[in-house]
């Protein structure tokens, strides 16, 4: 199995909105062979340095098949309109990408 996710430094009051764009979105990740579950998850707040700490988090059958999302018309189509939301971002999303330790 192949977790990838990203992180996001949410502007402090954007919260809400940046969590109804990913509610509202059409990810048709399930369109894709060995996509297996989605979760949006929300961490701290960190008040002194304005932002909301989240993290999407996607599980896959194998690193290849999330390596295939990349490369598809559904990862085009789910991040056309990525860059119109900046302002709600402190810096870019930092991507996280790891393989399961069979047998652990």
């Amino acid at each position: 199995m192949y977790i990838a996710m990203n992180r996001f430094k949410v502007a402090s009051g954007s919260e809400e909105a940046f969590e109804a764009i990913w509610k509202g979105r059409d990810s048709r990740l399930a369109e894709l062979a060995g996509f297996i579950s989605f979760h949006l998850l929300k961490g701290k707040h960190f008040a002194e340095e304005g932002y909301t700490l989240y993290a999407s988090h996607t599980m896959w059958e194998s690193e290849q098949a999330f390596t295939d999302w990349t490369k598809s018309e559904q990862f085009r189509d789910a991040h056309r309109n990525a860059g119109e939301r900046k302002a709600e971002y402190l810096g870019p999303p930092v991507f996280e990408g790891f393989n399961t330790v069979e047998g652990a």
